[in-house]
């Protein structure tokens, strides 16, 4: 397996630990100094720059979370004028106002090579022509995977998200080799594949770059059977520097965290106490290299585990599991404690229904209640309704029995489930606190 910069992708543990201190110490001064958010903080706490002398401090650093973010918009955290601001980028902001990133030259650059990690991480080369269907705009994910194929001298096809009949073209007529969108959108193509009968054996793509969502093992599993691809999972957030900041390699076992760029730590979320390895719980990051928006101990809320074993591929970063869900995603229904990852994983062992699902929470006469409507496939939607019956309880039982609470199933015709190129929407919730 090519590894794109095996300097620090393999380096030893020992001497990284010794980088990512010294990186450290210049981000709590940098942050310190340039951030009144920080300072204050850090006074508050009773620690200023000198108090941090290696990695294993960093557990006296207070924690950063989305809503200081939002508490300081748009640019009240930047480290830098706005002057050394090159590009500015945001997430989605579904509710309240949304989370502002800030980029240096430095931090772009920064982007394209944990990018060109990322795409290595995939075997793509030189000689791809990578389809980028991620979004472009405020959203990092379409930007982000354009620089790092850039990097490694690819040939990037920026379609962008949506417009499925032209990607199917473009896939086609270009010859395209990698796929790059959300893994939701990307069974989505298949299915339009399949309607405008392209068969997969006859396009040219071999691996596919899916992040940005949550997706469990056995819808990978239905990607990869469907598009006759390798599905890779990445894994980034906007407010730490967009994708990039982890990827599974073609071993698919863990995402290698570019840790000489942002340190991970797992705390538990209620008691907010770092984790040992191999624990899990709530990932932490901590950048080490960003100039326009440093953040330290930043809570991501998605719920993983980390291990440092060194994996076949030769890379020795740390590793990060496929991430179990979001602790503010978990659902709480009748004192059971759910994710929409559950629902997927029951769903996707029946042949008889497509991957497309939708949680609906609600309160009835004080008590919860939790809907789950799920699309038929084609061809056993249209069987006798005595069958259709049979397949509602035979969901509804393996539901009930995995979820160990009571659940209503609801059948709905094909298509009939909203799609999505970015973000695929799995729950709504009814129910007012």
């Amino acid at each position: 397996m090519e590894i794109w910069n095996g300097h620090f992708e393999c380096m030893d543990r020992l001497d990284l630990k010794k980088v990512q201190s010294e990186r450290l110490m210049e981000t709590v001064e940098r942050s310190y100094f340039n951030v009144p958010y920080y300072r204050h903080k850090m006074q508050a706490a009773g620690l200023g720059p000198e108090s941090i002398g290696s990695i294993d401090d960093l557990h006296r650093l207070p924690f950063t979370t989305k809503q200081d973010l939002r508490d300081n918009y748009p640019f009240g955290l930047f480290a830098v004028p706005m002057s050394e601001i090159v590009r500015i980028h945001a997430s989605s902001g579904t509710t309240g106002k949304p989370t502002v990133v800030g980029y240096t030259r430095h931090d772009i650059a920064t982007w394209s090579e944990v990018m060109a990690r990322t795409l290595k991480c995939a075997g793509a080369g030189r000689n791809d022509f990578i389809q980028v269907a991620y979004g472009y705009g405020l959203f990092t994910g379409g930007l982000g995977l354009h620089y790092g194929g850039e990097k490694i001298g690819a040939s990037v096809i920026p379609v962008s998200g949506g417009n499925t009949s032209r990607q199917i073209q473009l896939m086609c007529d270009f010859g395209s080799t990698v796929l790059a969108c959300t893994p939701s959108y990307a069974l989505y193509l298949a299915e339009a594949l399949q309607e405008n009968q392209v068969d997969p054996s006859d396009i040219k793509l071999r691996v596919g770059v899916f992040g940005a969502e949550p997706w469990t093992e056995k819808m990978r599993r239905e990607i990869e059977t469907k598009l006759r691809i390798k599905a890779i999972d990445i894994y980034g957030l906007s407010e730490v520097i967009g994708p990039g900041v982890a990827s599974e390699c073609m071993a698919q076992e863990g995402l290698h965290i570019n840790e000489d760029h942002f340190y991970p730590e797992i705390i538990d979320p209620d008691t907010l106490q770092v984790l040992p390895e191999g624990s899990m719980g709530e990932l932490v990051f901590t950048t080490l290299t960003k100039e326009g928006l440093p953040l330290i101990r930043y809570r991501t809320r998605d719920l993983t585990r980390l291990t440092s074993e060194r994996c076949r591929c030769g890379r020795t970063m740390i590793r990060m599991e496929k991430c179990l869900g979001r602790s503010d995603d978990m659902l709480i229904v009748r004192g059971v404690n759910l994710f929409p990852s559950q629902v997927e994983n029951v769903l996707l062992e029946m042949s008889e229904i497509k991957p497309h699902y939708l949680l609906v929470v609600d309160r009835v006469n004080n008590l919860d209640t939790l809907e789950v409507q799920v699309e038929v496939d084609e061809a056993f939607f249209l069987d006798k309704i005595s069958q259709l019956e049979a397949l509602r309880m035979k969901i509804q039982e393996s539901l009930e029995t995995s979820l160990a609470l009571g659940v209503k199933v609801t059948l709905v015709e094909p298509k009939k489930l909203e799609r999505s190129e970015t973000k695929a929407k799995r729950v709504i919730d009814k129910r007012r606190f």
